[in-house]
């Protein structure tokens, strides 16, 4: 194995241990979420026990309105982990999107801890995933359909991380001609293109360029949870010893650079309002999910589902992960419950306002 690919191996689960060990999370920034509250509704007119909580997503339906989001793959120990997550989403019938996939471009070594998700998980849909700064330098269709055919994926995610490129010691920052890159990639392929974030957010102009060059789909991935400048900090800092790349007052505002999860939800929304041509996005809220109210919240706020990594990650290193979950939607059913919405169509009807005070 040459150099350069070690080096992407290594990044790999360098980023798994650095996020499950270090304080890698945004400290002077939240979701948003809290300062939204629902009205209640004391005559609801449902029964508990009948609240509906599945959804269409990807040409499929699914029983929650819940993501398992991208995280690994690409190197020794990620088979096992992406094996629990796919038998875990699998039997929860939701979604499950792999990590980047630049990997099994480079070398064919790994390609099975990718394929392994679609062999434990043979019913639901599953995205494949490539990075922004792999699609500016340009795939060809072999590449394309490669990503598509190891895992036979019913979508591929684009993440766009300029963010973690800057801070990444060995970082790959040529975002220039990403978007013209994007929409020969949207015309080449059969499966829908999501555009997702990695934590710092998509806006609402962002979202619109997207749209504009074919993209069907947004994880707009928000500020508020894992901030992954932090992540490639912590990594710079143990090659480097002591960071002199830039001004300590700027360093703190970088690592706490991006929109709230919260505030992309609504500047979306109200993009999809004003402009009629971007009616058809749909929006997946990802970026310091916690728990079924942040999920209740950020469907009311204009999502259509979310997703979660991070938590994701933690929940199945304490072997609790499907407990995890359940316990989410536990949450989020008695939201619904308490609001009167019935099924995930109502619930984003319900009003949500911005708490007084």
């Amino acid at each position: 194995m040459n150099e350069s690919k070690t080096i992407t191996v290594d990044r790999k689960q360098s980023h798994v241990e650095t996020c499950l060990n270090k304080m890698v999370y945004f400290d002077s920034k939240t979701t948003g979420f809290e300062h939204y509250e629902f009205t209640h509704n004391a005559a609801p007119e449902i029964n508990h026990n009948e609240i509906d909580l599945s959804t269409n997503m990807f040409g499929h339906r699914i029983s929650y309105p819940f993501m398992i989001s991208s995280m690994t793959g690409g190197y020794g120990k990620a088979k096992h982990l992406n094996r629990s997550f796919a038998q875990t989403a699998e039997k929860l019938n939701i979604p499950l999107a792999i990590g980047s996939m630049r990997q099994a471009l480079e070398n064919a070594s790994y390609r099975e801890s990718f394929s392994v998700v679609r062999q434990f998980a043979p019913s639901i849909p599953i995205l494949a995933n490539i990075g922004a700064p792999e699609v500016a330098k340009g795939l060809t269709n072999q590449e394309i359909n490669l990503l598509i055919d190891i895992i036979d994926a019913d979508g591929l995610i684009v993440h766009l991380n300029p963010a973690q490129e800057l801070f990444q010691p060995e970082g790959n920052t040529n975002f220039k001609n990403f978007l013209k890159k994007l929409q020969q990639l949207t015309c080449a392929i059969d499966a829908p293109v999501i555009a997702k974030e990695v934590g710092c957010g998509i806006s609402s102009s962002t979202a619109a360029a997207l749209a504009d060059a074919g993209v069907q789909t947004i994880d707009v991935a928000g500020a508020g949870g894992i901030s992954w400048q932090k992540v490639e900090e912590e990594r710079y800092l143990e090659q480097f010893q002591h960071e002199n790349r830039f001004s300590p007052s700027v360093l703190r505002e970088l690592l706490n650079w991006g929109i709230p999860t919260a505030q992309c939800l609504t500047d979306i929304a109200a993009l999809k309002e004003d402009k009629k041509q971007y009616q058809h996005i749909k929006v997946i809220a990802s970026g310091g999910i916690s728990n079924g109210l942040d999920i209740a919240k950020a469907i009311a706020l204009g999502a259509e589902i979310c997703a979660s990594a991070g938590m994701m990650l933690k929940a199945l290193h304490d072997s609790r992960l499907e407990e995890t979950i359940l316990t989410w939607m536990n949450d989020l059913r008695a939201v619904m419950f308490l609001t009167g919405a019935k099924n995930i169509t109502q619930l984003q009807k319900t009003l949500i306002s911005l708490k007084k005070g």
